[in-house]
Order: C-alpha cells, then structure tokens, then sequence
C-alpha cells in the first residue's frame, strides 16, 4: 500500500531525456515493434518538413549491419549556431530537449508534417548513441550523443564541403525495445506514403543486412497513389485530378470510380499527417461530391421524381486522396493529442466549394463518364433501400426469413454491460459445442460458424446481406456495417475469431478479416477485432498420480515446456479446436488471464488496400505472380507434412 504521507519531497523531476527512458510508452506509444519504428518516423519526419517547405529533393533511409539506421535528407541543414536562451548550439537544443523546434510558428516553416511527434529527442533518449552530421553553410558539422542522450563529442567542425542537408544515424537501445530489428518493408510502405504526397520528391530505402534497395519517386503524387491502390480494378475513368489554393489553404485531390467495387476508401492527409479519423476536409468534400452529382443528375433528368442520392450511393467504389497543406498557426488545428482528425473550420466550406466547382464541370466535360457513374449510383442506392427493407423485416418480424435470414445458432452472453462482452466467431458446429461449454457465460457469446464465408471482395451488398453467415453477424454485433456502420454501438467490446491453426483455419480468417475490412473498418480502427491464438501443443505428465501440464504456441514453446517438465512427458498436437475439451479450450484460449490475441490493426492504408484487392479480387493473374514471387512451396510443403503428422 502506498505512503499516505504525500508531500513535495516525493515529486520527481527528470533532466533532460530521463522522463523518456522512465516511460518510453507514453513518447512512442509502445516498446514493441511499432515503438521501435516510431523513433524512425520521428527523424523522417524532421527531412519530410525540409522537401515539403521546398529544401532538398532527396531523402536516404541505410539500414546497416549493426542494427542502426540512418536518415539523410538535403534540407538546409539543422541551425548550429548558439541558442540564446539556453546558450548551446541550435542541433545540440533539438536533440537533447523535448518540444524544442522551429515548427510552432511559421517562421521556419510555413507547413509542418511533424506536429504529430515530439521530435527527434525521443529518438535519442531511447538510443544506444545518436550521430549526428550537419552539412551547412560549408562546413561539415558533428556532434554524438551516447547512452540514451548523453552528449559525449559536443559540437565540431569537421571539414569544408558543398554539400547541405542532415544525417541522422542512431542504434535502438535493446534494454529498451523487446526487438531492435527494422523491418525493411515497413519503412519502405511508410516513405512510400510520403513519396506519394511529396510529388518529385526521392526516397530510397536501403537495407545492408541483405542488400535490398527501395526508390519511391512519383512525378505526378497522388494521382499515382489512386492508380496504385485500384491497380488491380475496372474503373470507371482516368483517375480525377484537382489543385488549388484557397485562404491560404493548398488543395490536392485525386480520385477514381471502381465499376464493380463496393466499398469506399477516402484517405485524407493535412500536412503530410495521415488524418485517419477525418475532420472538416474530408467532411467538405463528401458534402461537395454529394451536391455536384445529386444537381447533375437532376439536370440532366437521369434520376426521376427528384429522388436525391444518399451520399453512400455515390462513394460506393470511390477511391479518394485529400491533401491540405495548412499554414502553422491558428489555422491549424487539430482534434485529440493523436492528432488524427482535422478541426480546422475554414477547411468544410473550402472543400465543398472547391470540390463541387471542379467535379461539376468535369461531369459536363465528360458526359459518358457522368451517365456511367449515375447509373452506379442508382444501383446503389437500390440495393441499400433493399437491404435496409430487409432490416426492417427482421426487426419487426416479417418476412425475416425470406429477406433476411438468421442463423440460430447464437449463444448470447448474459451481461447487458457490452465493454466488457466478447463474440467468439468459432469455425465448425463441434468447436462451437465446446466452446459455449467452457465458455464464462456472462461475458462471452459463441457464434459458430457454417462452411467458409463468401469472399465479399467479389459480392455485391445484396448479396452479401441475403448470405446467412454475414446477416447473423450483423445482426449480432448490432452497430450496423457499410457507411452506416458505428463501433460505438457494438454490442462487444471485443470480436474475436477463433479458427483451427491450419490452413482451412487460416482462409476463414482472411475472409471474415475481409468482412470486416470492407464493412466494419471502424471496428479495427477501434481495436476491438481480434484473432484468438490457440496452443499447437499440450505437453503433460503424471506426476504423483496427477496430471501436470503446460500449452505451447510454437516449436521453441515445446521445447521449453518439455524442459520445464522434465523427462517421460508426452505431446499432444492439437490439430484443431474440436480436438480440445472445454476446460482445455478456456484456458488456453478463451479466459482473458491466460489466452493470447493477437489485436487486428491497418498500419499502412496502401498496403492493405492492394494486398487485399491482389488476394481477395476477381483477377486471379495477378495474385498468381504474387503468390510465386512471395511463397516459398518447400516452407508450405513441410508446414503441411507437419500438420498432418
């Protein structure tokens, strides 16, 4: 129990970077693998602002042998003459002190991608050591840091050169990280990203463990990022291009119609910061697309009796970037310390304004294209006054079995309390069986699962509404799905897909991930999608007449299990959840004290949206190359060797 004597003496105060070490987690989010490639982001960031303010065309990422990375950018260079306040120079302020900067006015820069951050400091802080050179005013400039921040080489000149720009190079400390490993392809997504927003702007990724190298460089920015994410679709026209200037705001758009997709993808971007939860731009602009289809279609009489278009009509198959580049200062603003949507006010009817002039006239320039697009919208909006027909049906009751059939076989939880409920989504009727009877019955609900779901990559909304699989789930999480969607509503705080560890298991997963992806993204943006991780071993003995005995998720896990127990143990190898009773099942996979989920998250919009139109799309060629260029056959010859022993 805690002192109840709380006085001054017990405050602690941190100098310099200690405050980061102590709780890295609250600076970088995590210590895992995603922490670990923030301190990459916050350093990119520092060369994204210099090429998005206009200074420098080319940044470096070197992934060495050693473990450390480096970024190298051709910017002006970080200031190293002495800060009058502090009295150290500019370089040394920036990577020794928190929310030390040039980006909270615009006398630096007049738009930032780094207000999300909290600088290159925290990089430092949780650093073995911290190199850094500043090419400036032609001298080669060098101070190091050691040690999670300590400076130890104070600033030097090390020689005279042409060159001007800042290299960053910096090693993770591993007694803060539980992995110091970069993963070469989650950086090279992540400077993609900004390639794409930064038109003429080279990234090249290099790894030197195995000599791979990635350039990013993009001619045309986000008119290509649209090409990419539809690579694989029918669309309905050339991706759509607009740029302006408004109130000192810079607009980019770029969006495309995909003939037989179901889905919307809006990505929306305000300095370079993805905006992930939307705000006022992305609002405008769906406002402003609504009014300028919804006014030609009238005009042009190709929707009768004045039946305006739902928005979610016309963004059926939409596929849109936004980018805004906004002055720093009280036009920027954010909502939330993540900084994820956008609150500046003049940002709505800029968008609007800017969004229905522009789409308007193209729509009259291109009339082939204008039809084509009503005519999609139309369909859509058929289609969802038929689905919702049919939720009408079920819910009063009538013709619920013609338009809109539901499985029986829920086994609901007994708490109203729905935070704390959990929907187990269980493959086949036996896993099922034993999973309502080891099940907590309070909190936990049990959905089994007939046969593999539809692919609904492929489907319709009608079709997958009428399909009883995906209408029992619907129906049973309660918050609605598509555009109507609202996770606020769920009546789970946690969905969680349990499947057997094989490779039917697997394609159920990917198809229910599929599911949710397409219909109930916000519940991953939420995290409350998860995917159950059951043992592939049971390991036990007797001893004195009793049975003792350990779970374990992979070879290495077996192994020290057995070590654990000591000789003469035996092996199970569960080869699905039918093979395990009920008390094996709660506790090695169901009770929330023992169990491991693994939590289902979207890290890089591009990537998910092409791997998914590439393995889940109607087009098998691609997804042919795909699969020979990335699947090694002899790994899955001897994984299913393994699994059928």
């Amino acid at each position: 129990m805690a002192e109840s004597n709380y006085t001054a003496n017990d405050i602690d105060v941190f100098e310099g970077l200690t405050a980061v070490r102590k709780r890295p987690a609250m600076y970088i989010g995590s210590t895992n693998v995603m922490g670990l490639h923030h301190l990459v982001w916050e350093v990119v960031d520092n060369a994204v602002d210099e090429a998005l303010s206009g200074y420098g065309k080319l940044v470096t990422i070197t992934i060495y042998k050693d473990g450390s990375l480096s970024v190298l950018d051709e910017g002006r260079g970080i200031p190293v003459d002495i800060h009058k306040k502090t009295g150290m120079p500019a370089v040394q302020l920036i990577f020794s002190t928190l929310h030390s900067g040039g980006k909270f006015s615009n006398k630096v820069y007049t738009s930032s991608a780094g207000l999300h951050g909290v600088g290159a400091s925290v990089t430092n802080a949780l650093s073995t050591y911290c190199d850094v050179t500043v090419y400036r005013d032609g001298k080669v400039n060098h101070l190091r840091f050691e040690d999670g921040g300590k400076l130890v080489t104070p600033l030097e000149v090390l020689d005279n050169t042409r060159k001007h720009g800042t290299l960053v190079r910096f090693k993770p400390d591993p007694k803060i990280f539980s992995s110091v490993n970069f993963n070469f392809e989650t950086i090279s997504t992540h400077v993609q990203e900004s390639a794409f927003l930064l038109k003429g702007v080279k990234f090249v990724v290099i790894d030197e463990r195995v000599n791979k190298r990635n350039e990013f460089l993009y001619e045309e920015g986000i008119k290509q990022y649209v090409e990419s994410l539809n690579e694989n679709k029918e669309v309905l026209s050339p991706v759509i291009h607009f740029e302006g200037e408004d109130s000192e705001i810079k607009m980019e758009v770029a969006l495309q119609f995909a003939r037989k997709d179901y889905s919307e993808n809006i990505y929306s971007y305000a300095n370079n910061v993805r905006t992930r939860d939307g705000g006022t731009h992305e609002s405008g602009f769906k406002i402003g697309l609504t009014k300028a289809v919804n006014d030609y279609a009238e005009e042009s009489g190709l929707i009768k009796n004045k039946a305006k278009l739902d928005g979610s009509d016309i963004r059926e198959g939409l596929t849109a970037i936004i980018s805004l580049r906004i002055p720093e200062g009280e036009k920027l603003q954010f909502e939330g310390q993540t900084k994820q949507k956008l609150g500046t006010p003049e940002a709505l009817a800029i968008l609007n304004n800017f969004i229905y002039t522009n789409f308007t006239y193209y729509l009259n320039e291109n009339k082939e294209f204008a039809v084509n697009l009503i005519r999609k919208c139309i369909d859509a909006q058929s289609a969802r006054v038929a689905a919702r027909k049919a939720k009408d049906a079920v819910r009063s009751n009538k013709k619920a079995k013609t338009e809109f059939i539901l499985s029986d076989k829920l086994t609901p939880a007994q708490s109203k309390d729905y935070d704390l409920n959990e929907l187990f989504i269980v493959e086949g009727d036996s896993a099922g069986g034993t999973a309502k009877s080891g099940r907590n019955r309070i909190h936990q609900a049990i959905l089994p699962l007939r046969g593999k779901p539809l692919n609904t990559e492929s489907i319709s909304n009608d079709k997958m509404i009428r399909n009883e699989e995906f209408a029992t789930l619907i129906n049973t999480i309660g918050a609605g799905y598509g555009e109507s969607f609202n996770p606020d509503d769920s009546h789970y705080g946690k969905v969680i897909i349990m499947t057997d560890a094989d490779t039917d298991g697997a394609h159920i997963q990917t198809l229910l991930l599929t599911f949710f992806y397409r219909y109930m993204r916000p519940l991953i943006l939420k995290g409350k999608l998860f995917v159950a991780m059951p043992p592939l071993y049971r390991v036990f003995k007797e001893v004195n007449h009793k049975i003792v005995y350990q779970y374990a998720w992979d070879d290495d896990g077996l192994e020290e299990a057995k070590k654990k127990l000591g000789g003469a143990c035996r092996v199970n190898r569960y080869k699905g959840l039918g093979e395990m009773n009920d008390t094996q099942l709660w506790e090695s996979t169901m009770d929330p004290e023992r169990r491991q989920l693994l939590k289902v998250t979207i890290e890089d919009p591009l990537e998910a949206e092409q791997r998914l139109t590439l393995l889940m799309g109607n087009d098998p060629k691609p997804r042919r190359v795909w699969i020979e260029e990335n699947i090694d056959f002899n790994e899955v010859d001897s994984f299913l060797e393994e699994v059928n022993k």
